[in-house]
C-alpha cells in the first residue's frame, strides 16, 4: 500500500486519538500547538498544507482573516468542513506540490511530519515559498531521529508494526512510510532556515 492508500483507510483519525499516542508523541503534538499559538496572530492569512481534518486551522480560526487547508484525502476534508464553523476557513483537495491557488498568504504551515510522508518534498517547499513569499513565513514540523522508539510504539498501537527501519525512514507492515530528519539533512533539503528542537523528538523548521 502507498501512503495515500494508508491514509484513505482512516489512519489519521486513529492516530489523533490520544489513547493511541505514547507520551512523547503527545508532547510533540502539544509543542506544535504551542508554537502555532506563538506564531498565528489576529488578522493573518494561513495556508495549511497536508491539513488532514483541519484541526490546526480549527484551533485558530477565530484569529484568521482567511485560512485555507489543502489535502489530497477528500474524506478528511469533509470532516474538516464539518468540524469548522468559521466562515473564514476553506478546504481544497489538491496535490501539495501543485497547489491550484494564486493568493499570497502571511504564513504557510506543514505540520505533524506531513512533509515527511510526501514524495515530492522539494516541490512542496517550492509551493510553500510561492504561497508565502516572505522569508521566515513558512513552517515545517517534522520528526527527528530520536522519535523512532515512540513512533514504533505509536504505529504498533495503530496496527502498523514497523517492518523496515533506516537512518531516514520507517516503513510499516501496512505500507506507511514516514521519514525522520537530522539537522544536516534538513538544511540540505530546505536551504537557509532556522531549526528549533521540538519536544525532544522533532524539529520546527522556519524558512
Amino acid at each position: 500500500m502507498s501512503n495515500k492508500q494508508v491514509y484513505a483507510a482512516g489512519l489519521l483519525n486513529r492516530a489523533l486519538d490520544p489513547a493511541t499516542q505514547p507520551a512523547h508523541i503527545r508532547a510533540f503534538l502539544q509543542a506544535e500547538i504551542d508554537l502555532l499559538r506563538e506564531t498565528v496572530v489576529t488578522g493573518m492569512s494561513v495556508i495549511d498544507i497536508g491539513c488532514g481534518t483541519g484541526r490546526h486551522l480549527a484551533l485558530f480560526g477565530d484569529r484568521l482573516r482567511i485560512g485555507v487547508g489543502v489535502d489530497y484525502e477528500k474524506a478528511y476534508l469533509h470532516d474538516a468542513r464539518t468540524r469548522t464553523a468559521a466562515g473564514s476557513l476553506h478546504f481544497v483537495a489538491a496535490d501539495a506540490a501543485r497547489l491550484p491557488l494564486r493568493p499570497v498568504f502571511d504564513l504557510a504551515i506543514c505540520m505533524t511530519n506531513s512533509w515527511g510522508t510526501m514524495e515530492n518534498k522539494r516541490g512542496v517547499l517550492d509551493e510553500m515559498r510561492r504561497c508565502a513569499p516572505r522569508p521566515g513565513s513558512r513552517l515545517l514540523s517534522v520528526f527527528a531521529e530520536p522519535s523512532v522508539p515512540a513512533r514504533r510504539e505509536w504505529y504498533r498501537r495503530l496496527g502498523h508494526a514497523v517492518a523496515e527501519e533506516t537512518a531516514e525512514y520507517l516503513v510499516t507492515e501496512g505500507g506507511l512510510r514516514s521519514e525522520h530528519f537530522t539537522e544536516a539533512r534538513l538544511r540540505a533539503l530546505v536551504g537557509d532556515c532556522t531549526i528549533r528542537p521540538s519536544a525532544e523528538i522533532g524539529y520546527a523548521v522556519i524558512f
